[in-house]
């Protein structure tokens, strides 16, 4: 069940974006079953701040290089565990969508940028209730034209009844803790679909506090 906003909340949020799964469809070798797209949402700089600051104190902690980067896929569940007990206390929310990707049909979900835009759209309308001139930022894996042609698609779908996303820019995950946080956190939504895995969800029960919502789509 979504949680409500909390009261208090500063105009403007800030928004990290990240994915996991590929965009590849079902039948084509390797693919992953789902395709997972999380927002992590700071209603405060204070608060992404005080997260920055947490993550990089953790990467001390764990004797890692300062310029080390989390990332679920290639963390042991020992340095997960301790990643998610250290933000646990933090001041962030999260919302995921999960694409099935069995289930989905139509020759666009064949293309990565399209299959991205779509998915990305249907988080952002997800989350539009919780949103307030947003500044989005996104992992820098594609090129420039394609953030610039997200930032238009979105806020003409999104930005209907009042400016919901400021603005739409990308940053290499490797040198931004908080789109670290975003991928540890997709990592963990998408490990929770796992059949495959003992205890699917240990991780995303260490950070449920902080989940407004997971929808799985289509069912």
């Amino acid at each position: 069940m979504a949680r409500a906003r909390p009261k208090g909340a500063r105009d403007q949020m800030l928004v990290f974006v990240d994915e996991s799964g590929d965009s590849g469809m079902k039948g084509k070798q390797g693919s992953s079953l789902y395709f997972v797209v999380t927002a992590v949402l700071f209603e405060e700089n204070e608060a992404a701040e005080a997260c920055d600051v947490c993550i990089d104190q953790l990467r001390g902690e764990l004797y890692l290089h300062p310029r080390a980067e989390f990332h679920f896929n290639k963390c042991s569940d020992a340095h997960r565990e301790k990643f998610f007990r250290a933000v646990a206390p933090m001041d962030f929310f999260y919302l995921s969508l999960v694409l099935n990707k069995a289930k989905l049909w139509g020759p666009g979900f064949n293309y990565k940028e399209p299959f991205y835009k779509y998915a990305t759209r249907l988080l952002f309308e997800n989350a539009k209730p919780q949103l307030s001139r947003a500044s989005v930022t996104i992992d820098q894996s594609g090129d420039r034209d394609f953030t610039r042609e997200l930032s238009g698609y979105l806020k003409r779908r999104i930005n209907t009844h009042g400016e919901v996303i400021r603005k739409v820019k990308s940053e290499h995950s490797h040198s931004n803790n908080l789109l670290q946080l975003a991928d540890m956190i997709c990592g963990a939504v998408g490990r929770s679909y796992r059949t495959d895995k003992s205890r699917p969800r240990v991780f995303r029960n260490m950070i449920g506090h902080r989940e407004l919502s997971v929808q799985l789509w289509p069912k």
